[in-house]
């Protein structure tokens, strides 16, 4: 394929998968206005942010696997289309019921990320899937602090529906493109989509990250969070055991259970807990009102323009991780940036009393997002079969959006679990919350440490059965060729 072509291609990927993770973080500050405009209660209008992370963790490794089986183009273009119509609905949405519809369309979007990847791997040349996908995981990453930046003055400029208007366009024109210079990809999955695997996997991830965002107001004790977490413990079982009788599984097992990408996934659910952690608190810490004790009483934009320093970071040592790749390998850098990201959650528990320190800490955290992202893609990729790299970036994905509901849902607890008379946090519990994200980290770090070095699993089919192997790279950010 001619080199424009690859860069089109990339500029195509990098749009629709920026765009859904702007999509993430653009509507959590401006949701007091929606809720204003749409007449609703603060409990109902949460729901904004619920069913858009619920929608994204089912679609995320389904449409992954789909792209393996019937084509990752075709599956890309639909996907697109589909959230250019989700942000079109949102647009126009009269109520709250319709908006919160319109969220769960446009959570189809979390499959973006798998397909991208895949396409990179399938298409580009050798020598250059390993930056691509390092430069892709940095605007993903970059994309969800563009959210947070951008959306007070979108807001205060124009209105809450512009924050759907102008991804809409974007999206447009990028299936436009998609489906005119996106090239099919040649590798196919063989087999059929496992239905009753989706539907179990879908049940299981509702039972479980439901009641995290919840419990907050549905309260930790109560039935019907107990209950449910008792019903995904149980389908998750269940989902196993299908997974495993499964002679073309959702998600095959096997793959899971290589070393490189098991320690891998690890990490990737304690760095999401971290993650959205920070992206979820910190703009409320800095909001605070001076009167409390702490905080800047920061608007909405300012306290997005401290995080400004974590969004150049992020995008930085992301397209630096392509390069240092190489030479460094993806379990070095995983570990790096874990280790990054415990001193910098360290240093805001210790530090936080003036703005330049929230900023300077800020861009440290972001620096090992950007690292941490990129690596963890390559490791994944460069250790599963061409013909699972939908399925297999698609649960690591998952994973991180799991970590971020569980590490949210307990660093709430500490937050708000004792409020001043004013109604406010008191600033041990921010301080308690940071400090839990740091030892986070640490374990995310310990976790990177057992990835193999300079050795990927795979999957070799012999006499038609698939069994775990492992074959020895020629240099750590080399990918593994597809036996047949």
């Amino acid at each position: 394929m001619p080199r424009t072509s690859t860069r089109l291609t990339f500029a195509v990927l990098a749009t629709g998968a920026g765009v859904f993770s702007m999509l993430q973080s653009l509507i959590a500050p401006a949701l007091p206005a929606v809720q204003h405009a749409l007449h609703t209660s603060q409990a109902t209008a949460t729901w904004v942010m619920t069913a858009y992370l619920l929608s994204a963790s089912i679609c995320t490794p389904i449409l992954g696997r789909v792209g393996d089986l019937i084509g990752k183009k075709r599956t890309l273009v639909a996907v697109l289309l589909t959230v250019a119509v989700g942000c079109l609905l949102a647009a126009l949405a009269p109520s709250i019921g319709v908006l919160i519809a319109a969220r769960v369309v446009q959570g189809v979007g979390g499959a973006l990320f798998p397909l991208s990847v895949g396409i990179i791997r399938d298409e580009f040349a050798p020598g250059e899937v390993s930056r691509s996908i390092s430069n892709l995981s940095a605007v993903i990453a970059a994309g969800g602090g563009v959210g947070m930046v951008a959306a007070g003055p979108i807001v205060s400029a124009l209105d809450y529906r512009w924050l759907f208007w102008i991804p809409a366009a974007v999206v447009t024109v990028a299936t436009l493109i998609a489906l005119r210079y996106v090239p099919e990809s040649p590798h196919r999955a063989e087999g059929r989509v496992n239905w009753l695997g989706a539907v179990l996997l879908s049940a299981w991830l509702v039972s479980l990250l439901l009641p995290l965002s919840q419990a907050g107001r549905w309260g930790w004790g109560s039935a019907r969070v107990i209950g449910l977490f008792a019903a995904a413990v149980v389908l998750f079982a269940l989902w196993l055991l299908a997974e495993g009788r499964s002679r073309t599984p959702l998600i095959d097992l096997r793959v899971l259970r290589l070393p490189a990408v098991w320690t891998t996934n690890t990490a990737a659910l304690l760095f999401g807990a971290a993650v959205y952690s920070i992206w979820s608190f910190l703009p409320g810490f800095v909001q605070t009102p001076a009167s409390a004790g702490y905080g800047f009483g920061a608007s909405v934009t300012a306290s997005g323009l401290l995080m400004v320093p974590m969004l150049v970071a992020m995008f930085c040592s992301g397209v630096l991780s392509g390069r240092l790749e190489p030479m460094l390998g993806g379990k070095t850098l995983l570990t790096a940036a874990a280790v990054l990201e415990a001193l910098a959650c360290g240093a805001l528990t210790l530090w936080h009393g003036q703005q330049w320190q929230v900023a300077l800490v800020a861009g440290a955290f972001g620096l090992g997002i950007g690292l941490a992202f990129s690596s963890m893609a390559n490791l994944i990729v460069g250790s599963v079969p061409a013909s699972q790299t939908g399925a297999a970036t698609g649960m690591n994905a998952n994973l991180r959006t799991i970590g971020g509901s569980i590490g949210t849902a307990v660093t709430s607890v500490l937050v708000t679990g004792r409020l001043q008379p004013s109604g406010l946090p008191y600033a041990s519990g921010y301080t308690h919350g940071f400090a839990l994200l740091s030892v986070l980290c640490l374990a995310a770090a310990l976790a990177a440490l057992l990835v193999p070095s300079g050795r990927a699993g795979r999957l070799t089919l012999v006499a038609g059965t698939a069994v775990a192997a492992e074959v020895r790279s020629s240099s750590p950010g080399t990918q593994s060729t597809r036996c047949g």
